[in-house]
Protein backbone atom coordinates (compact mmCIF):
# COMPACT_ATOMS: atom_id res chain seq x y z
CA UNK A 1 0.00 0.00 0.00
CA UNK A 2 1.28 3.06 -0.65
CA UNK A 3 0.21 4.95 2.73
CA UNK A 4 1.51 2.26 5.01
CA UNK A 5 4.43 3.46 6.87
CA UNK A 6 6.57 1.38 9.11
CA UNK A 7 8.89 3.29 11.55
CA UNK A 8 11.56 0.90 13.17
CA UNK A 9 12.99 2.43 16.65
CA UNK A 10 10.55 4.57 18.93
CA UNK A 11 13.07 7.03 20.13
CA UNK A 12 12.56 10.52 19.98
CA UNK A 13 13.22 10.28 16.06
CA UNK A 14 10.79 7.46 15.26
CA UNK A 15 7.79 8.96 17.45
CA UNK A 16 8.36 12.51 15.82
CA UNK A 17 7.96 10.64 12.11
CA UNK A 18 4.78 8.33 13.28
CA UNK A 19 3.29 11.61 14.71
CA UNK A 20 4.26 13.59 10.82
CA UNK A 21 3.15 10.26 8.64
CA UNK A 22 -0.69 10.27 10.82
CA UNK A 23 -0.77 14.01 9.85
CA UNK A 24 -0.12 13.52 6.34
CA UNK A 25 -3.01 10.73 5.99
CA UNK A 26 0.47 7.44 6.69
CA UNK A 27 -1.20 4.42 8.03
CA UNK A 28 1.57 3.95 10.99
CA UNK A 29 3.11 1.07 12.13
CA UNK A 30 6.20 1.42 14.70
CA UNK A 31 8.32 -1.35 15.59
CA UNK A 32 11.22 -1.27 18.67
CA UNK A 33 13.14 -4.22 19.04
CA UNK A 34 13.36 -3.11 22.94
CA UNK A 35 10.47 -2.05 24.98
CA UNK A 36 8.37 0.95 24.48
CA UNK A 37 8.26 2.95 27.84
CA UNK A 38 4.63 3.75 28.98
CA UNK A 39 3.74 6.93 28.17
CA UNK A 40 5.30 6.59 24.42
CA UNK A 41 2.87 3.56 24.28
CA UNK A 42 -0.12 5.66 25.85
CA UNK A 43 0.80 8.46 23.25
CA UNK A 44 0.78 6.27 20.53
CA UNK A 45 -2.34 4.56 21.57
CA UNK A 46 -3.96 8.47 21.70
CA UNK A 47 -2.57 9.06 18.32
CA UNK A 48 -4.25 5.98 16.97
CA UNK A 49 -0.79 4.30 15.93
CA UNK A 50 -0.16 1.03 15.75
CA UNK A 51 2.90 -0.11 17.26
CA UNK A 52 4.73 -3.40 18.32
CA UNK A 53 7.83 -3.80 21.53
CA UNK A 54 10.25 -5.74 22.42
CA UNK A 55 9.93 -7.05 18.66
CA UNK A 56 10.61 -6.85 14.95
CA UNK A 57 8.15 -9.09 13.16
CA UNK A 58 8.74 -8.83 9.25
CA UNK A 59 5.36 -10.41 8.29
CA UNK A 60 3.92 -6.83 10.11
CA UNK A 61 5.42 -4.97 7.04
CA UNK A 62 4.91 -6.49 4.57
CA UNK A 63 2.22 -3.79 2.50
CA UNK A 64 4.42 -0.85 3.71
CA UNK A 65 5.92 1.05 0.99
CA UNK A 66 8.18 3.20 3.12
CA UNK A 67 10.23 2.42 6.37
CA UNK A 68 11.36 5.22 8.57
CA UNK A 69 14.43 3.63 10.22
CA UNK A 70 15.93 4.66 13.65
CA UNK A 71 19.76 6.15 13.30
CA UNK A 72 20.49 4.01 16.27
CA UNK A 73 20.19 0.52 13.81
CA UNK A 74 22.34 -0.42 11.47
CA UNK A 75 21.55 -1.33 7.98
CA UNK A 76 23.49 -4.69 8.06
CA UNK A 77 21.08 -6.81 10.34
CA UNK A 78 18.80 -9.29 8.98
CA UNK A 79 15.55 -7.07 9.13
CA UNK A 80 16.89 -4.30 6.87
CA UNK A 81 18.26 -6.35 4.41
CA UNK A 82 15.06 -8.63 3.84
CA UNK A 83 12.67 -5.26 3.93
CA UNK A 84 15.63 -4.14 1.24
CA UNK A 85 15.28 -7.36 -0.57
CA UNK A 86 11.17 -6.33 -0.52
CA UNK A 87 12.45 -3.13 -2.33
CA UNK A 88 11.11 -0.87 0.14
CA UNK A 89 11.95 2.28 0.20
CA UNK A 90 14.50 2.96 3.64
CA UNK A 91 15.00 6.36 4.94
CA UNK A 92 16.12 8.27 7.65
CA UNK A 93 13.58 10.71 10.13
CA UNK A 94 15.33 13.42 8.67
CA UNK A 95 14.88 12.62 5.22
CA UNK A 96 10.91 12.16 5.88
CA UNK A 97 10.56 15.57 7.92
CA UNK A 98 12.32 16.86 5.03
CA UNK A 99 9.78 15.77 2.41
CA UNK A 100 7.31 17.36 4.50
CA UNK A 101 8.40 21.12 4.87
CA UNK A 102 9.23 23.68 2.65
CA UNK A 103 11.63 25.98 5.16
CA UNK A 104 15.15 26.57 4.77
CA UNK A 105 17.29 24.13 5.77
CA UNK A 106 21.35 24.64 6.95
CA UNK A 107 22.66 21.08 7.78
CA UNK A 108 25.69 20.86 9.93
CA UNK A 109 28.06 17.68 10.17
CA UNK A 110 31.43 16.75 11.29
CA UNK A 111 33.46 14.51 13.44
CA UNK A 112 33.66 17.31 15.89
CA UNK A 113 32.44 20.78 16.54
CA UNK A 114 28.63 20.09 14.76
CA UNK A 115 26.92 20.63 17.93
CA UNK A 116 28.68 23.62 18.68
CA UNK A 117 28.33 25.03 15.93
CA UNK A 118 24.75 24.17 15.64
CA UNK A 119 23.56 25.65 18.81
CA UNK A 120 25.80 29.08 17.52
CA UNK A 121 24.03 29.41 14.65
CA UNK A 122 20.37 28.68 15.68
CA UNK A 123 21.17 30.94 18.54
CA UNK A 124 22.49 33.68 16.21
CA UNK A 125 19.50 33.27 13.99
CA UNK A 126 17.38 33.38 16.92
CA UNK A 127 18.73 36.77 18.33
CA UNK A 128 18.11 38.32 14.73
CA UNK A 129 14.33 37.39 14.99
CA UNK A 130 14.17 34.56 12.13
CA UNK A 131 11.27 31.79 13.00
CA UNK A 132 14.08 29.46 13.47
CA UNK A 133 14.20 25.49 14.85
CA UNK A 134 16.84 23.49 16.14
CA UNK A 135 16.78 19.57 15.27
CA UNK A 136 18.60 16.66 14.12
CA UNK A 137 21.15 15.30 16.60
CA UNK A 138 20.40 17.93 18.66
CA UNK A 139 16.99 19.43 20.24
CA UNK A 140 13.38 17.78 19.76
CA UNK A 141 12.45 15.59 16.40
CA UNK A 142 12.68 17.60 13.54
CA UNK A 143 10.19 15.64 11.91
CA UNK A 144 7.74 16.43 15.63
CA UNK A 145 8.59 19.78 14.91
CA UNK A 146 7.49 19.98 11.28
CA UNK A 147 4.27 18.36 12.10
CA UNK A 148 3.58 20.78 15.09
CA UNK A 149 4.84 24.05 14.27
CA UNK A 150 6.90 24.27 10.66
CA UNK A 151 9.31 26.86 11.28
CA UNK A 152 10.56 28.89 8.29
CA UNK A 153 14.60 27.74 9.29
CA UNK A 154 16.16 25.04 10.62
CA UNK A 155 19.34 24.48 12.22
CA UNK A 156 20.22 20.45 11.49
CA UNK A 157 22.95 18.57 13.41
CA UNK A 158 23.69 15.13 11.55
CA UNK A 159 25.61 12.76 11.78
CA UNK A 160 26.72 10.20 9.29
CA UNK A 161 23.95 7.48 10.71
CA UNK A 162 21.38 9.85 9.80
CA UNK A 163 23.01 10.64 6.64
CA UNK A 164 23.77 6.71 5.34
CA UNK A 165 19.63 6.88 4.82
CA UNK A 166 18.75 10.37 2.79
CA UNK A 167 17.07 9.84 -0.58
CA UNK A 168 16.72 13.59 -1.80
CA UNK A 169 17.44 15.70 1.13
CA UNK A 170 19.34 18.73 0.50
CA UNK A 171 20.01 21.74 2.93
CA UNK A 172 20.74 25.57 1.48
CA UNK A 173 23.98 25.14 3.18
CA UNK A 174 25.87 22.56 4.40
CA UNK A 175 28.75 22.65 6.56
CA UNK A 176 31.15 19.92 7.46
CA UNK A 177 33.42 21.09 10.31
CA UNK A 178 36.20 18.46 9.90
CA UNK A 179 36.70 14.52 9.12
CA UNK A 180 38.31 12.38 11.79
CA UNK A 181 38.04 8.40 12.31
CA UNK A 182 35.39 8.07 14.25
CA UNK A 183 32.28 4.91 14.86
CA UNK A 184 34.57 2.84 12.26
CA UNK A 185 32.90 -0.30 14.10
CA UNK A 186 29.53 1.02 11.92
CA UNK A 187 31.58 1.51 8.60
CA UNK A 188 33.51 -2.19 8.48
CA UNK A 189 36.85 -0.09 9.78
CA UNK A 190 36.97 1.56 6.77
CA UNK A 191 37.71 5.48 6.76
CA UNK A 192 36.75 5.92 3.78
CA UNK A 193 32.86 4.56 3.95
CA UNK A 194 32.95 6.80 6.92
CA UNK A 195 34.39 9.78 5.26
CA UNK A 196 31.78 9.33 2.19
CA UNK A 197 28.61 8.86 4.32
CA UNK A 198 29.50 12.65 5.63
CA UNK A 199 29.69 14.05 2.07
CA UNK A 200 26.06 13.04 1.16
CA UNK A 201 25.52 15.81 2.91
CA UNK A 202 26.24 17.84 0.15
CA UNK A 203 25.40 15.30 -2.48
CA UNK A 204 21.64 16.71 -4.05
CA UNK A 205 22.38 19.99 -3.95
CA UNK A 206 22.29 22.79 -6.42
CA UNK A 207 24.47 25.71 -7.87
CA UNK A 208 22.28 27.96 -5.87
CA UNK A 209 23.81 26.15 -2.11
CA UNK A 210 26.26 26.59 -0.28
CA UNK A 211 29.03 24.07 0.91
CA UNK A 212 31.15 25.31 3.77
CA UNK A 213 34.41 23.14 4.49
CA UNK A 214 36.97 23.67 7.33
CA UNK A 215 40.11 24.59 4.62
CA UNK A 216 43.00 23.23 7.50
CA UNK A 217 41.15 19.62 7.35
CA UNK A 218 43.41 17.44 5.35
CA UNK A 219 41.44 14.84 4.87
CA UNK A 220 38.28 16.84 3.69
CA UNK A 221 40.67 18.91 1.30
CA UNK A 222 41.93 15.43 -0.32
CA UNK A 223 38.57 13.93 -1.01
CA UNK A 224 36.93 17.18 -2.31
CA UNK A 225 39.28 17.15 -5.08
CA UNK A 226 38.31 14.24 -5.81
CA UNK A 227 34.76 14.95 -5.91
CA UNK A 228 32.48 16.98 -7.82
CA UNK A 229 29.78 19.40 -5.70
CA UNK A 230 27.36 21.34 -7.52
CA UNK A 231 27.34 24.04 -4.54
CA UNK A 232 29.09 26.93 -4.34
CA UNK A 233 32.02 26.38 -1.93
CA UNK A 234 33.36 28.39 1.06
CA UNK A 235 36.63 27.42 2.84
CA UNK A 236 37.01 28.38 6.45
CA UNK A 237 40.67 29.43 7.25
CA UNK A 238 42.51 30.54 10.02
CA UNK A 239 45.27 31.70 9.25
CA UNK A 240 45.43 32.13 5.64
CA UNK A 241 43.68 35.53 4.32
CA UNK A 242 41.54 34.55 1.43
CA UNK A 243 40.24 36.90 -1.29
CA UNK A 244 37.60 34.17 -1.84
CA UNK A 245 36.31 32.63 1.73
CA UNK A 246 36.66 33.24 5.05
CA UNK A 247 39.74 33.84 7.42
CA UNK A 248 40.24 34.98 10.86
CA UNK A 249 42.81 37.61 11.89
CA UNK A 250 43.38 38.77 15.14
CA UNK A 251 39.59 39.00 16.75
CA UNK A 252 37.98 39.63 13.56
CA UNK A 253 36.00 37.12 11.12
CA UNK A 254 36.56 38.08 7.38
CA UNK A 255 34.28 36.61 5.02
CA UNK A 256 34.66 37.47 1.57
CA UNK A 257 31.62 36.57 -0.65
CA UNK A 258 30.30 37.95 -3.94
CA UNK A 259 32.94 41.17 -3.98
CA UNK A 260 31.31 41.83 -0.23
CA UNK A 261 33.61 41.88 2.49
CA UNK A 262 32.02 41.67 5.87
CA UNK A 263 34.18 41.53 8.90
CA UNK A 264 32.66 40.76 12.55
CA UNK A 265 34.65 40.93 16.00
CA UNK A 266 34.65 37.51 17.42
CA UNK A 267 36.45 39.45 20.63
CA UNK A 268 34.06 38.41 22.90
CA UNK A 269 33.19 35.06 21.88
CA UNK A 270 33.65 32.89 24.94
CA UNK A 271 34.86 29.65 24.26
CA UNK A 272 38.23 29.08 23.75
CA UNK A 273 40.98 27.21 21.13
CA UNK A 274 41.40 27.02 17.90
CA UNK A 275 38.20 24.77 17.16
CA UNK A 276 36.07 26.56 18.89
CA UNK A 277 36.91 30.08 16.21
CA UNK A 278 36.06 27.62 13.45
CA UNK A 279 32.59 26.81 14.88
CA UNK A 280 32.19 30.67 14.89
CA UNK A 281 33.50 31.58 11.50
CA UNK A 282 31.01 28.79 10.66
CA UNK A 283 28.07 29.70 12.12
CA UNK A 284 28.97 33.40 11.57
CA UNK A 285 29.27 32.73 7.99
CA UNK A 286 25.60 31.00 7.91
CA UNK A 287 24.01 33.92 9.28
CA UNK A 288 25.78 37.01 6.95
CA UNK A 289 24.73 34.32 3.87
CA UNK A 290 21.02 34.70 5.72
CA UNK A 291 21.89 38.42 5.29
CA UNK A 292 21.78 39.04 9.00
CA UNK A 293 23.78 42.25 10.37
CA UNK A 294 27.07 41.97 11.37
CA UNK A 295 26.23 43.71 14.65
CA UNK A 296 23.65 41.28 15.38
CA UNK A 297 25.95 38.43 14.65
CA UNK A 298 28.38 39.91 17.22
CA UNK A 299 26.39 40.26 19.75
CA UNK A 300 25.03 36.70 19.55
CA UNK A 301 28.85 35.33 19.50
CA UNK A 302 29.43 37.80 22.95
CA UNK A 303 26.65 36.20 25.03
CA UNK A 304 26.73 31.94 23.61
CA UNK A 305 27.14 30.08 26.42
CA UNK A 306 28.98 26.59 24.99
CA UNK A 307 27.10 23.28 24.68
CA UNK A 308 26.49 21.01 27.68
CA UNK A 309 29.23 18.11 28.45
CA UNK A 310 31.45 19.66 26.21
CA UNK A 311 34.43 21.60 28.26
CA UNK A 312 32.38 22.47 30.89
CA UNK A 313 33.62 23.87 33.78
CA UNK A 314 32.10 22.29 36.76
CA UNK A 315 33.69 23.67 39.98
CA UNK A 316 36.72 24.39 41.48
CA UNK A 317 37.40 22.97 44.50
CA UNK A 318 40.63 23.32 46.95
CA UNK A 319 42.30 25.15 43.77
CA UNK A 320 41.39 22.10 41.28
CA UNK A 321 39.18 23.18 38.56
CA UNK A 322 36.96 19.91 37.45
CA UNK A 323 36.11 19.82 33.58
CA UNK A 324 33.17 17.39 32.36
CA UNK A 325 34.14 16.67 28.56
CA UNK A 326 31.74 13.94 28.36
CA UNK A 327 30.71 14.92 25.39
CA UNK A 328 34.13 13.69 23.27
CA UNK A 329 33.33 10.62 22.36
CA UNK A 330 36.18 10.15 20.16
CA UNK A 331 40.08 10.40 19.68
CA UNK A 332 40.01 13.96 18.37
CA UNK A 333 37.64 15.84 20.36
CA UNK A 334 39.77 14.48 23.56
CA UNK A 335 42.90 15.98 21.29
CA UNK A 336 40.75 19.48 21.33
CA UNK A 337 40.33 19.06 25.21
CA UNK A 338 43.49 18.07 26.39
CA UNK A 339 45.29 20.15 24.27
CA UNK A 340 43.23 23.20 25.90
CA UNK A 341 44.69 22.54 29.21
CA UNK A 342 47.68 24.38 30.52
CA UNK A 343 47.86 22.93 33.75
CA UNK A 344 48.82 19.56 35.34
CA UNK A 345 46.17 17.20 34.60
CA UNK A 346 44.09 14.19 36.27
CA UNK A 347 42.62 12.54 32.93
CA UNK A 348 39.37 10.29 33.51
CA UNK A 349 39.28 7.98 30.42
CA UNK A 350 37.61 4.99 29.14
CA UNK A 351 34.19 3.45 28.05
CA UNK A 352 33.07 1.82 24.42
CA UNK A 353 36.04 2.18 22.06
CA UNK A 354 34.68 2.64 18.64
CA UNK A 355 38.21 1.27 17.02
CA UNK A 356 39.81 4.22 18.81
CA UNK A 357 44.03 4.73 17.81
CA UNK A 358 45.01 6.44 20.67
CA UNK A 359 48.90 7.04 19.56
CA UNK A 360 48.10 10.34 18.63
CA UNK A 361 47.55 11.52 22.09
CA UNK A 362 50.39 10.06 23.73
CA UNK A 363 52.86 13.06 23.32
CA UNK A 364 50.61 15.33 24.68
CA UNK A 365 49.53 13.16 27.33
CA UNK A 366 53.06 12.82 28.67
CA UNK A 367 53.42 16.12 28.84
CA UNK A 368 50.24 16.89 30.74
CA UNK A 369 48.97 14.17 32.44
CA UNK A 370 49.83 13.08 36.19
CA UNK A 371 46.94 10.56 36.48
CA UNK A 372 44.98 8.24 34.15
CA UNK A 373 42.08 6.86 35.81
CA UNK A 374 40.18 4.26 33.53
CA UNK A 375 36.67 4.17 33.64
CA UNK A 376 35.22 1.47 31.65
CA UNK A 377 34.25 -2.32 31.33
CA UNK A 378 37.00 -2.93 28.95
CA UNK A 379 40.26 -0.71 29.39
CA UNK A 380 42.69 -3.54 27.78
CA UNK A 381 43.57 -0.79 24.54
CA UNK A 382 43.76 2.12 27.20
CA UNK A 383 46.37 0.01 29.56
CA UNK A 384 48.43 -1.57 26.60
CA UNK A 385 48.78 2.46 25.11
CA UNK A 386 48.88 4.40 28.59
CA UNK A 387 50.04 2.42 31.94
CA UNK A 388 54.01 3.44 31.60
CA UNK A 389 52.88 6.91 30.68
CA UNK A 390 52.18 8.04 34.13
CA UNK A 391 52.74 7.84 37.93
CA UNK A 392 49.54 6.84 38.70
CA UNK A 393 46.95 4.99 36.30
CA UNK A 394 44.11 3.13 37.85
CA UNK A 395 41.20 1.02 37.17
CA UNK A 396 37.32 1.64 38.02
CA UNK A 397 34.04 1.17 36.82
CA UNK A 398 32.16 3.94 39.11
CA UNK A 399 31.73 7.37 38.23
CA UNK A 400 31.88 8.06 42.18
CA UNK A 401 34.87 6.00 42.93
CA UNK A 402 36.53 7.53 39.42
CA UNK A 403 36.19 11.35 41.24
CA UNK A 404 36.77 10.29 44.51
CA UNK A 405 40.39 8.93 43.38
CA UNK A 406 40.98 11.41 41.14
CA UNK A 407 40.50 14.41 43.84
CA UNK A 408 42.74 12.69 46.21
CA UNK A 409 45.69 12.47 43.44
CA UNK A 410 44.70 16.25 42.52
CA UNK A 411 47.27 19.07 43.66
CA UNK A 412 46.46 22.84 43.98
CA UNK A 413 46.44 23.98 40.43
CA UNK A 414 45.58 20.98 38.72
CA UNK A 415 42.66 19.88 36.31
CA UNK A 416 40.58 17.06 36.65
CA UNK A 417 38.99 16.25 33.10
CA UNK A 418 36.49 14.23 32.02
CA UNK A 419 37.31 13.57 28.48
CA UNK A 420 36.68 10.03 27.33
CA UNK A 421 37.19 9.58 23.98
CA UNK A 422 34.63 6.70 23.87
CA UNK A 423 30.95 5.68 23.74
CA UNK A 424 28.90 5.77 27.18
CA UNK A 425 27.38 2.63 26.42
CA UNK A 426 29.02 -0.06 28.52
CA UNK A 427 28.27 1.99 32.21
CA UNK A 428 25.94 4.62 31.19
CA UNK A 429 22.94 5.08 29.42
CA UNK A 430 24.29 8.10 27.16
CA UNK A 431 27.17 10.59 27.08
CA UNK A 432 24.52 13.04 28.94
CA UNK A 433 24.32 10.74 32.10
CA UNK A 434 27.93 10.09 32.31
CA UNK A 435 28.53 13.71 32.43
CA UNK A 436 25.64 14.46 34.91
CA UNK A 437 26.74 11.65 37.30
CA UNK A 438 30.35 13.36 37.13
CA UNK A 439 29.14 16.49 38.08
CA UNK A 440 26.94 15.15 40.93
CA UNK A 441 30.05 13.12 41.76
CA UNK A 442 32.14 16.39 42.28
CA UNK A 443 29.61 18.48 43.75
CA UNK A 444 29.43 15.66 46.73
CA UNK A 445 32.94 16.22 47.07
Amino acid sequence: MENKLVILGAGESGIGAAILGKKKGYEVFVSDQNNIQKELQTLLDKEGIQWESGQHSLEAMQEAHLVVKSPGISSDIPLIKALKAQGKTICSEIEFAAQHTAATLIGITGTNGKTTTTLLTYQILKDAGLHVGLAGNIGNSFALQVAQTDFDFYVLEISSFQLDDILNFSPHIAVITNITPDHLDRYNYRFEDYIQSKLKISENQTENDFFLFNAADPVLNSVLKQTTLKAEKIPLAISEKSTQGVYSEGSHITINYKNKTTMINSAQFPLSGRHNLLNAMAASTIASLLEISKDSIRESLAHFKGAPHRMEKVLTIQHVQYINDSKATNINATFFAIDSIDTPMVWIVGGVDKGNDYESLLPLVRKKAKAIICLGVDNEKLRNTFENVTDIFIETQSMNEAVKIAHKVAAPKDTVLLSPACASFDLFKNYEERGNQFKNAVRNL
